[in-house]
């Protein structure tokens, strides 16, 4: 398998189309390409399996996991009133870091302070939706909406955007390693290698935005949320631990196709040129629709506890929910536009034209009103 795994990588080098991304290599983003096709076909093999096949592969690789057992009897979102500064520290643990990380590596790929609080909000109430599905889902309310979305997501997104703001202002000028002449310059020019050879700024939405182009940043925040449900679903049904090597590895991969993903993708909703999505694009469409489809192949017990009600009025309030945002994200670049050209044309002496309705009467002397006076 290891054997296999290595020559297809070759090939996906030598064959492969190259990505969006140059740095450090072109090779190495072609590299995960092949890795990411890997990952499709091994889950399409996955498919054809029972369940109990997929957990002697997984014992086979981990024996470990014979011995862990997801405990459903444990009581999450208890005690919600109970609100003291011992209890809501203990909740600051490795997860609220996981979010904190999480969501600045998110705000750096999408770029969009709009958009990134419209998923993030909207992953609470997914939340709350499959709580009856998956029992971690359950927290108390000042747990989800103060220290998630407001702490953790608020802080990672800030985090994430003034990351952005800095390799967007920074100067790219690149020297070839062999011009220069020091060793120093050329270990600092070798680490500055793993950096972004440009950054470009990132506009989703303009005023002048195509209804397509509506759609597809609906559909953006509508993917986001099955990715997220997917990497909670393979955990609970396979039972595996949060921090499992294969959990943690798979989040990292996944983590690492993204990037190309949605940048093909941002490339293919907002330019005209572009007529198709990008191959990286279309495989990770393939990896978020296969996982899904695995999950509900062998999570059918668990699935047949599922309410209707809830899974519904969870899929009308993500539409309506990711149309209001996106529409709201549209209507406030209106508003900033229209009031940086007021700004531009005040700094240059020009006057604020007003509309005046109806005709405008001269303005009358004083003479002329004594006369009328008289």
């Amino acid at each position: 398998m290891l054997c296999v795994v290595f020559f297809f990588l070759i090939v996906s080098v030598l064959a492969f189309p190259n990505g969006p991304f140059t740095r450090p290599h072109p090779a190495v983003w072609r590299i995960l390409f092949g890795c990411s096709v890997l990952y499709l076909l091994a889950l399409q093999f996955l498919m054809f399996q029972n369940y109990k096949t997929i957990m002697n592969i997984f014992y086979w690789l981990d024996p470990k996991l014979q011995n862990f057992h997801i405990n459903l009897e444990k009581e999450y979102g208890a005690n919600c009133s109970d609100i003291s500064f011992e209890r809501v520290w203990s909740h600051v643990d490795v997860f609220a870091w996981g979010h904190f990380l999480g969501w600045a590596f998110k705000a750096v790929l999408i770029r969009h302070l709009g958009i990134l609080w419209c998923i993030s909000v909207m992953w609470e109430i997914t939340e709350m939706a499959f709580a009856h599905l998956l029992p971690n889902f359950l927290e108390c309310w000042w747990d989800a909406f103060i220290l998630d979305v407001l702490v953790c997501n608020g802080l990672g997104i800030w985090v994430g955007l003034k990351i952005v703001k800095i390799l967007e202002m920074r100067e790219y000028k690149w020297a070839s390693i062999r011009n220069i002449s020091t060793t120093s310059g050329k270990l600092k020019r070798a680490v500055l290698q793993f950096t972004p050879e440009s950054w470009i700024a990132v506009r989703w939405l303009d005023p002048n935005s195509t209804y397509m182009r509506f759609i597809a940043v609906c559909q953006l925040v509508i993917f986001w949320q099955v990715t997220e449900l997917n990497t909670f679903f393979l955990k609970h049904i396979f039972e595996m631990p949060p921090d499992h090597p294969i959990v943690i590895g798979r989040l990292v991969f996944v983590g690492l196709f993204v990037a190309p993903s949605v940048r093909q993708y941002y490339i293919y909703a907002t330019d005209s040129s572009c007529k198709r999505v990008g191959t990286q694009c279309w495989v990770y469409g393939a990896i978020m629709v296969s996982e899904a489809i695995l999950c509900i192949k062998n999570g059918k017990e668990l699935f047949e506890r599922t309410q209707a009600v809830n899974i519904v009025t969870w899929f009308i309030i993500q539409v309506i929910i990711s149309i209001l945002f996106v529409y709201g994200c549209v209507q406030w670049q209106k508003y900033t536009q229209k009031s940086k050209s007021q700004s531009s044309l005040v700094k240059k002496g020009v006057p604020e034209a007003k509309e005046v309705k109806g005709k405008s009467s001269p303005k009358k002397s004083p003479k002329t009103k004594a006369k009328k006076a008289d």
